[in-house]
């Protein structure tokens, strides 16, 4: 035998000493109990990660640079606790129908492609990587088509604590969407809608792809026999990983998007929504380049905490959803 032959063959029984836990398919699922104990277990966690929601949003917005501290004792001291769940409910409200759409397009898509890709020879890594890619790519979409509304009503609510943001003001979610529609109509729901897709379809299908290409480095590192031992320790390494990679390139856009959705332009004494030009001259006026970071660390920490925590309960979700054989 060759000396490539040889290499090739101890690289092969290397590599099937290494077993990743098996993923579980959407046909294996019981989709009553899967949409029903999502909707419980992620509400718990969009509970607990909202507070640094709010804070990214109004670091975003602001005409400058104000560390988390200090909005956090500014928020404290003039808002109480109440002022870091500003707009809850209806984002909540919002994130049920939203997430069950993610979940179904994500999981029809990762089956659907990782079944083509397979059947097209491509390699273990690249079939797995491409069929997350793809499946972030067509959720992140599916969701925005409800979630962009909720953002434009809950983020617009979060910010109005600090009077020098917004001059407009709403008693609570129901109110938010009447004064919107009627000052906007139907179009003012989907301020930014373009930049949302242009912001978390790229985000989901990096963030997917780099935390599958990242979870199979890390098994592959620790050469387990099995995936039982450390799988909760990878997948949040990779979570943290894949948000990284996922919040560098994408803040700008998010930064231009929460701001269209968020401020307006005041023109001969009336106040209108702001194109994207306006956005972004009025970023480097401000900050240059570096302004378009504003609310990097709040997201890199939100991201990571919400993947981490999202990753594991959604692996956890779904070997509970299991159909009974």
């Amino acid at each position: 035998m060759s000396l490539g032959a040889l290499i090739k063959e101890e690289k092969r029984a290397t590599s099937s000493q290494v077993h990743m836990p098996n993923d579980i398919d959407w046909q294996m699922l019981d989709k009553p109990r899967f949409f029903f104990l999502g909707a419980a277990l992620f509400s718990g966690v969009s509970t607990a990660l909202y507070p640094i929601l709010v804070l990214k949003t109004r670091q975003q917005v602001s005409p400058t640079y104000v560390s988390c501290a200090n909005i956090s004792l500014s928020i404290a001291r003039l808002e109480g606790l109440r002022g870091f769940y500003k707009g809850f409910g209806t984002s909540l409200l919002g994130s049920i129908p939203a997430r069950a759409l993610y979940m179904t397009a994500l999981e029809i898509t990762k089956s659907s492609v990782g079944q083509a890709t397979v059947r097209l020879g491509f390699s273990d890594t690249t079939s797995t990587a491409v069929a997350n890619g793809a499946a972030g790519l067509t959720s992140a979409v599916a969701a925005q088509i409800v979630w962009t509304p909720i953002d434009v009503v809950s983020q617009r609510l979060m910010v109005q604590g600090d009077v020098s943001l917004t001059s407009c003001r709403y008693s609570n979610g129901f109110d938010g969407f009447r004064k919107i529609l009627y000052s906007d109509g139907p179009r003012g729901f989907y301020r930014g809608f373009g930049l949302s897709i242009l912001t978390y379809a790229p985000s989901n299908a990096v963030w997917w792809a780099s935390y599958s290409l990242a979870q199979r480095s890390i098994w592959c590192k620790l050469k387990r026999q099995d995936g039982s031992g450390g799988s909760v320790v990878v997948q949040a390494l990779s979570a943290v990983t894949a948000s990284g990679c996922s919040a560098l390139i994408t803040m700008p856009v998010d930064t231009i998007k929460t701001r269209l959705q968020v401020l307006d332009a005041e023109e001969n004494g009336r106040k209108r929504a702001m194109t994207v030009m306006q956005t972004v001259k009025s970023l480097v006026r401000e900050g240059g380049f570096k302004a378009c970071y504003r609310g990097l660390g709040p997201r890199w920490v939100s991201m990571s905490m919400s993947s981490t925590t999202m990753i594991t309960t959604y692996e956890f979700l779904k070997r509970l959803a299991v159909k009974k054989q």
